[in-house]
């Protein structure tokens, strides 16, 4: 499955990044930003019936997940490329509470009110991305010329 591997992807993918899933339907391509769970070797989205990028999934499940861990000072640039195909479900609420906590913190008590009733709560499609490729591919040489920023070097 995997086609390129410079780096640890679980160590990239469970870090608090964005990620653009892309969608195609009848007037082509689309990018949306997501918040993502990679779990059990799979990855989690969640949205309502009403997101432009469900109703797109529902529609056609083939997809392409873009996610990059960048730090311009640092000279960091790693890119996790995944393409699959998404199954939507209901929303299971153990898993949902992994997914906002990634980004918000484990500790329920401290996440923001007003972002959890509006944003959180009524999220009611649970989509798995099974990955039919992923590309992890390490380029942050683009400061450092053939050294890697994470003072790798690259296969020759």
């Amino acid at each position: 499955m995997v086609v390129q591997n410079d780096f640890d992807i679980d160590l990239v993918l469970s870090k608090p990044l964005m990620a653009f899933i892309a969608t195609i339907c009848e007037e082509g391509p689309r990018s949306s930003p997501v918040w993502f769970l990679f779990e059990d070797e799979v990855v989690w989205l969640f949205g309502t019936e009403s997101d432009s990028f469900v109703q797109r999934l529902r529609a056609d499940p083939r997809c392409a997940l873009s996610v990059v861990d960048f730090d311009l000072e640092a000279g960091l640039l790693l890119h996790a490329g995944i393409r699959g195909t998404c199954t939507l479900g209901e929303v299971r609420v153990d898993r949902l509470k992994r997914f906002v906590g990634k980004y918000l913190g484990s500790d329920e008590a401290v996440w923001n009110a007003w972002f959890v009733q509006r944003i959180v709560e009524p999220l009611e499609v649970m989509i798995c991305l099974t990955p039919e490729t992923i590309v992890a591919k390490d380029v942050s040489y683009f400061k450092t010329g053939p050294d890697f920023a994470s003072g790798r070097r690259p296969v020759e």
